[in-house]
């Protein structure tokens, strides 16, 4: 581990205030370098945990000093600080000049500046949470609703992780067992039967499972419900996202193939959060820049889970392969212009499961709405339910489901104990990768808190 001591600043620019954190064992003393204490004491001498006030002196062209800030200090002593080291925060007013100058002085003094994520790295490293509640972190900072708000706090809390440590005390028991009668192989001594085993491998299935389909929810809940609005050119894909949005955010014209590539964006709609992606026009075409656009919407096509399929007429595409897994709403646009006089087509789903609307006077978006909403069938979860909502804790699930899997097969099988002991070890090790309890390698750590902000 890194033993230098960092720094960075940890609030965003434009504000009030701006706050800069140091964090390593020279912490005290290299902020002493820039600060004054009005009391004339050293960091050191201040009372931990309060704030004091002082000054940021620099050198001046002179030879002499000059005064860069008046701020508020406040002093953590290692163990007991975010990091788990001594570290030193410094409340200065939020001038990005004055916040980037004493960033300089500090550096100058010794420190270096921190990279993405490392103070909260650094915190993991030093056991003052695992790597789930670490991840939760930057989650907390990009939460964007209740819903996200909840599932990060739980997960920083340890719900995750505390789930995680009961399957691997049930996982521990279970090895236990098996290693116990290899022990005792050659005296043919049987602790506990095979179907009391095979009990407890269930019930850690079940707990496993359990989990891993959480991901469908917490994945929902933090990156929204992905839907691709599907078309032929001119049907009015960009004036439907424009109405879900209320905002213009596509171009629209009557020239076909104007949209050329994805446009994306979120949106909340009844507490549930979307995310909409409109489409290039399926048409055959010889224009290869069009193409490009209508390749990239059979790609999305291919991860979203619901897909708007829209029409003028209720015509789909004969030829548009669309996976069993979407769920699929037909809507058909325009329809103030083939049923002008017909209401009611508004109030209900048509015969054939088809939705009528204008995305232009926003007739029929009401109930388009409330269809999306049904489809998408996103549970609410309490703040005290574990939810997976990292693909990476996700992937290590589906291994370790995989692994306690083979571990019944075998139980059914009679395979010798040696052997599902095996099975049992790496469903232990696939457990332990989501809260870094085996995780050493640099590598995988640095893309972990690469998408952390720099000075968290």
């Amino acid at each position: 581990m890194d033993h230098s001591t960092i720094v960075a600043i940890a609030t965003a620019t434009g504000g009030a205030i701006g706050i800069i954190r140091l964090s390593g064992p020279d912490a005290l003393v290299i902020a002493d370098r820039v600060f004054r204490s009005a009391k004339g004491k050293t960091l050191a001498q201040e009372v931990p945990y309060r704030l004091c006030f002082g000054h940021v002196i620099a050198p001046s062209p002179d030879g002499g000093e000059e005064l860069v800030d008046e701020v508020l200090a406040s002093v953590f002593h290692a163990p007991n600080s975010y990091t788990g080291e001594d570290c030193v925060e410094l409340n200065c007013h939020g001038s990005r000049y004055i916040l980037q100058r004493v960033v300089e002085l500090l550096i100058s003094s010794g420190a270096r500046m921190a990279e993405p994520g490392e103070f909260t790295k650094r915190a993991f490293l030093n056991g003052k949470f695992d790597l789930s509640q670490a991840e939760a972190v930057a989650d907390i900072i990009s939460c964007y609703s209740a819903a996200t708000h909840r599932l990060a706090i739980n997960q920083m809390r340890g719900g995750v992780s505390t789930e995680l440590s009961r399957l691997r005390e049930q996982l521990l028991h279970l090895t236990s067992l098996m290693e116990l009668e290899l022990d005792f192989s050659e005296e043919d001594v049987e602790f506990v039967s095979r179907e009391e085993l095979r009990t407890l491998a269930q019930t850690i299935e079940h707990r496993i499972d359990h989990l891993a389909e959480s991901f469908h929810t917490g994945n929902a809940i933090k990156n929204g419900v992905t839907v691709a609005i599907i078309g032929a050119p001119n049907v009015g894909k960009s004036t439907l996202l424009n109405a879900l949005l209320k905002e213009e955010k596509a171009i629209v014209s009557d020239i076909q193939g104007t949209t050329r590539d994805v446009i994306e964006d979120v949106i909340q709609i009844e507490g549930v959060t979307f995310r909409f992606f409109d489409t290039a026009g399926i048409r055959k075409t010889t224009d290869r820049i069009e193409q490009m656009g209508i390749d990239r919407t059979i790609q999305t096509l291919d991860r979203a889970q619901i897909v708007l399929l829209l029409s003028e007429k209720g015509i789909d595409f004969p030829h548009l392969q669309i996976p069993a897994d979407k769920t699929v709403l037909r809507v058909v646009n325009k329809s103030d212009i083939t049923h002008p006089q017909n209401s009611f087509i508004y109030n209900k789903v048509s015969p054939g499961g088809y939705i009528h609307i204008s995305a232009l006077t926003g007739a029929g978006m009401p109930l388009l709405t409330r269809q999306l909403v049904e489809a998408a069938a996103v549970p609410s979860v309490s703040g005290n339910e574990p939810v997976i909502t990292s693909l990476r804790h996700y992937q290590s699930l589906i291994l370790a489901r995989a692994d306690i899997r083979r571990v019944l097969e075998a139980l059914q099988q009679q395979v010798p104990c040696d052997l599902v002991s095996q099975d049992l070890r790496q469903c232990l090790h696939h457990l332990a990768e989501i809260t870094g309890g085996e995780i050493t390698s640099e590598d995988v750590l640095g893309s972990i808190f690469s998408s952390f902000c720099i000075g968290k």
